[in-house]
């Protein structure tokens, strides 16, 4: 059996794919909450901005962990096509859930089919994430410890989901972030725990790029997109603003007259 390491590089990937978790999480809440102020075209494009944030935010968050994975006795490669539909099924599935809440005729029978989807979608996007690993040697699942990540799953998408719909303070969606990236990093170090290892040295060349060679670009241009849009939320106007700034605007316009 190979020796499983979880922070090779020490504290710098779990605080960083935490910090990844948060930053998405709170982006999507804060667009959750625009979109269900807004209607038409503008929840459409809120709820979707909402989703790509979550997804993103997610699909970093395990590859920025990954980043410091490794086995003894074995290098590691990641499997690039199976990697980018990982990122894909992230975005699909979060993007159901959030239109789900965001357009579910009932709030409670809505909250719960996007929680389930958005939950089994992150499972599922850790676990393709993992069948993507390439090394020398077998990989097996502890059963009981996948059933325990993919709860943990779908718990912090339902409580995301739920703080969506009923929290609209700046303060609240900064601890519920908090709290779902911690969720977030739970499932997946639970699924890491599920992971043993049966080496068979080789001096065979692994196929797939390593972690530095296609992750960490792609997860610092992920990352990139999450902070950029971040920024574009903070700054564009809510709702009640434009609404508040309305009579003012047609107060120039008619002085202009």
């Amino acid at each position: 059996m190979g020796h499983l390491d979880h922070a090779a590089l020490g504290w710098l990937t779990p605080v960083l794919s935490y910090a990844m978790a948060c930053t998405g999480a709170a982006l999507g809440l804060r667009c959750t909450v625009r979109a269900l102020a807004a209607t038409g075209r503008a929840r459409r494009n809120w709820l979707v901005t909402a989703a790509s944030a979550i997804g993103t935010g997610i699909w970093t968050m395990h590859f920025v962990a990954m980043l410091g994975f490794g086995v003894s006795g074995t290098g590691i490669r990641y499997d690039v096509p199976l990697t980018l539909v990982s990122l894909l099924v992230a975005m699909a599935v979060v993007c159901a859930g959030v239109f789900a809440v965001g357009h579910g005729p009932g709030r409670g029978r809505a909250l719960l089919l996007g929680g389930l989807t958005t939950g089994l979608g992150v499972a599922s996007m850790h676990y393709l994430g993992m069948a993507a690993v390439r090394l020398h040697g077998d990989v097996s699942y502890d059963p009981v410890l996948v059933a325990l990540s993919v709860l943990i799953a779908v718990a912090a998408a339902t409580t995301a989901l739920w703080a969506a719909l009923n929290i609209r303070s700046p303060a609240a969606v900064t601890l519920a972030s908090l709290i779902m990236g911690a969720a977030v990093s739970s499932m997946h170090y639970t699924g890491m725990l599920a992971v043993s290892v049966r080496v068979t040295p080789s001096g065979e060349a692994l196929p797939g790029a390593t972690a530095m060679q296609f992750i960490f670009p792609l997860a610092v241009g992920l990352g990139s997109y999450l902070f950029i849009t971040s920024a574009f939320v903070a700054l564009s106007p809510t709702t009640g603003e434009r609404e508040a700034s309305a009579p003012a605007r047609r107060s120039v316009g008619s002085a202009a007259h």
